[in-house]
């Protein structure tokens, strides 16, 4: 099946978010000494890495990646409220 740049391109830029995304929760699991100020600042950082490659989505990286970043730090116990 042969796709068109259009579509070529969207997957890579896809693949890339999702790399990120990956890194990103990985950050806020493993990282020892990680303070929430820190932990949001690398949401932050992913959040605008998603904008830049799929300009004004934004509100579509916070209905799905972070919930599932935010719920990372609740499991670590870093957030003490109700993340919906």
């Amino acid at each position: 099946m042969k796709f068109s740049p259009e579509v070529k391109e969207e997957n890579r830029r896809l693949r890339r978010l999702a790399l990120m995304v990956d890194l990103t929760i990985q950050i806020l699991a493993q990282t020892e000494e990680l303070t929430l100020n820190e932990a949001f600042m690398h949401i932050r950082a992913a959040r605008q890495y998603a904008v830049h490659l799929f300009p004004g989505k934004g509100e579509v990286f916070d209905l799905i990646y972070r919930p599932r970043m935010l719920r990372v730090l609740k499991e670590r116990g870093m957030l003490p409220w109700e993340t919906n």
